[in-house]
């Protein structure tokens, strides 16, 4: 029996390990990397903590295809200032912005690109709203592979741009939000043999990001958290740390799993949509709309998975506004010292609308995931309310200054 291979989500019909659509030949459907976990007992104690410390669990056969740049191995900060305010004891955020280009898409983006490098792909190609072109600008040039990113033009944080450029991306920017440029990447590499596509589609970039799973795991000494939170763009995240936690429990790793809530942006929201209205499927959202471009996505790729993610675990969806997504952003800042961009603080604001709502037990241990780094979009500077952090000193005049600060 392989060590692993590809099975659709839907029908679970195998796959080509080299299926290079990321869709089922038969219904359509979705893939995913499957493990044989019966006869796997993985000795991870002794190694520090990394994506690649989980290697045996990752879909790359030879260790001199893996392309790294230290990823993982983020912190899991208990955060007794924010919690006490929210009357929660055991509140932790998983913080992704401490990856090497200040998101959680380098545990994805790891792995994929090794893959690449292992099939002998030249060019890759992914569709984006900032983070995942420059984590793939990133992996690329430290692989020497040719990176061609498309984004929704003049709609991407300068944090995530700058990135891109300096790593030698070549850039596509597109007249449409990013649904109508990953409809045009998808196309593309229908057309072209040659074009390796590197969005969540791609289940084997998913495989680095169920790392965040096993790292919580390993951080809470082994036992699971009640409660993860999480942003939900195009819904690889929640899928993937789900499926972590699945195959810890497979393997006898763990005895529990917890429960999954994703937050969307308002005006952003197709997941919660067809969480509230019970649906089978999701309905997208037309020119969504949000501060938080990260999560900017009116019609995720990955629904199937994200509805079976928070059905499975008895979880739920919720929405929030941009002016609680950004009191969440300071918030954070300020009460632990944490800067995140807005999409990541969705999380933050979601946990705290559901304190308010009674919908989260305070008894439980709660891991909040913030996807990215403040950095990452310095823009929403303007949207912060800062009258009472400037002051002005007038020529020497230290008795006025001592009056105001003091």
């Amino acid at each position: 029996m392989p060590r692993y291979w590809l099975q659709c989500f839907e029908c679970q019909a195998r796959q080509q390990t080299e299926n290079t659509s990321f869709r089922c030949e038969k219904c359509g459907g979705l893939l995913e990397v499957k493990f044989n976990l019966s006869d796997r007992s993985p000795n991870w104690k002794k190694r520090s903590l990394s994506v690649w410390k989980y290697k045996e669990l990752l879909p790359i056969d030879r260790q001199e295809s893996i392309v790294s740049l230290g990823e993982g191995g983020t912190g899991l900060h208990h955060c007794k200032r924010l919690g006490k305010k929210l009357g929660l004891k055991k509140l932790y955020v998983k913080n992704e912005g401490e990856n090497p280009t200040g998101s959680f898409k380098d545990r994805g983006m790891t792995v994929a690109v090794s893959k690449a490098v292992e099939q002998h792909r030249k060019r890759v190609i992914c569709a984006s709203t900032g983070n995942t072109s420059a984590s793939l600008a990133a992996y690329s040039a430290k692989a020497g592979l040719d990176c061609i990113v498309f984004i929704p033009k003049r709609k991407i944080a300068p944090g995530k741009m700058i990135q891109v450029i300096m790593h030698g991306a070549r850039i596509v920017e597109v007249d449409g939000d990013f649904d109508k440029a990953l409809e045009i990447v998808v196309k593309l590499v229908a057309d072209r043999r040659d074009l390796y596509l590197m969005n969540s589609v791609n289940p084997y970039r998913l495989e680095g990001q169920k790392t965040l799973g096993f790292e919580i795991h390993d951080q809470l000494d082994g036992q699971p958290p009640d409660t993860v939170i999480l942003p939900v763009g195009n819904g690889g995240n929640i899928s993937a740390v789900w499926k972590g936690f699945n195959e810890l429990q497979q393997l006898g790793l763990s005895k529990d799993k917890p429960r999954m809530i994703g937050i969307q942006a308002a005006k952003a929201a197709p997941i919660v949509h067809a969480i509230r209205n019970h649906a089978s499927r999701v309905l997208p959202v037309a020119n969504a709309e949000t501060i938080a471009t990260a999560i900017r996505i009116g019609s995720p790729v990955n629904w199937p998975k994200v509805l079976r993610a928070i059905r499975d675990s008895h979880g739920t969806a919720e929405t929030v506004t941009d002016i609680q997504i950004l009191n969440a952003q300071a918030q954070l800042a300020r009460d632990e010292g944490i800067f995140v961009e807005p999409a990541s603080a969705a999380s933050i604001a979601g946990l705290e609308k559901m304190v308010e709502d009674r919908k989260i037990d305070r008894k439980d241990t709660i891991v909040c995931v913030t996807t990215g780094h403040g950095l990452k979009d310095p823009s929403i500077i303007d949207r912060i309310p800062s009258s009472k952090q400037f002051y002005t000193l007038t020529g020497n005049n230290t008795d006025q200054l001592n009056k105001q600060l003091f």
